[in-house]
């Protein structure tokens, strides 16, 4: 039944091409399609890539104009109310600069696959960057969604095809292509400003990551979320440690730890379970005091590509 939904979807592809459809529509139904996607699930993901503006912001709800949009997304956000469930269906990958630097650098296809407890999903994921130095940033819908957003708005990195060419093509307003270079400035500019680097995953996103997210704790809505008790956000697989004898105890790393992991002391100490080794306070401190380790009980670190 499936192989003929998509032999008949091939014909009206063509069919829809006479009529305006748009090549970057027709380039992600035939991804959904070699990823063995449902018609359903296509138009998820449809929705996400076409209007993520709408998506996020309803769910966010803090624009009054957003909010309007809501009966519209509902189908979509109804996952919200099992957070489990959602969070095995939508997450980010906490990473430090270091491996999100070498993701907007990958030069060949890359198809592998991402080991169940690296991403927890419900069981592996293919990981498969398509044309991986096509790479596009886009206003980020969490701070565009908020009423006092955080600046700059051109943070989120879209990496790979087919969803680089989509969102250019329908967000010309809010989107621009990048070289690597560009996207490897957009990373060293938001971890100077104490920003977390998210390698996203969505499951109506062909199941794949997608995207790098550059997140601040006060708009992002995965990790609001996470704070309220969806487990959005993936550790790196690091935790913050902090040399008791190179410390000056400034509560530098308190200030800036996005996720509340650090409380004051001397030397402050480290909540192992909050941390999500995103490296803020390993880069924020002084002292050069704070430092990221493996931590064997949180899931491995993602070995990137190349």
């Amino acid at each position: 039944m499936r192989e003929w939904f998509w032999r008949v979807g091939a014909r009206w592809r063509a069919w829809l091409g006479r009529f305006g459809v748009s090549a970057s529509t027709c380039r992600l139904w035939r991804a959904a399609r070699e990823a063995g996607q449902p018609w359903w699930r296509f138009v998820h993901t449809y929705a996400y890539a076409r209007w993520p503006y709408g998506y996020i912001g309803s769910g966010i709800g803090e624009r009054w104009q957003r909010r309007l949009l809501l009966p519209f997304f509902a189908p979509f956000l109804v996952r919200a109310l099992f957070p489990r469930r959602w969070a095995n269906e939508y997450h980010g990958k906490v990473m430090p600069l270091e491996r999100a630097t070498r993701l907007v650098q990958i030069k060949e296809d890359v198809n592998t696959v991402v080991p169940e407890q690296v991403m927890t999903f419900e069981g592996a994921r293919d990981l498969i960057l398509s044309d991986p130095d096509h790479i596009a940033v886009l206003d980020c819908p969490c701070r565009v969604a908020r009423k006092h957003p955080c600046l700059p708005l051109d943070v989120c990195l879209i990496v790979g095809e087919p969803f680089a060419s989509f969102v250019l093509e329908h967000h010309p307003d809010r989107a621009r292509a990048i070289t690597s270079q560009e996207a490897v400035d957009i990373l060293a500019a938001e971890a100077a400003r104490g920003h977390v680097h998210h390698a996203f995953f969505k499951r109506a996103m062909l199941d794949r990551f997608y995207a790098i997210c550059n997140c601040c704790s006060c708009c992002c809505g995965a990790m609001s979320a996470h704070a309220h008790g969806t487990p959005m956000v993936v550790s790196s697989g690091y935790v913050a440690q902090i040399d008791a004898d190179a410390c000056r105890a400034c509560a530098r790393c308190v200030q800036v730890c996005p996720f509340g992991a650090i409380q004051a002391g001397n030397p402050p100490q480290v909540d192992g379970d909050a941390c999500m080794g995103c490296g803020v306070c390993a880069r924020a401190c002084p002292a050069g005091a704070c430092r990221l380790a493996r931590d064997e009980s949180k899931p491995l670190p993602w070995d990137v590509p190349g």
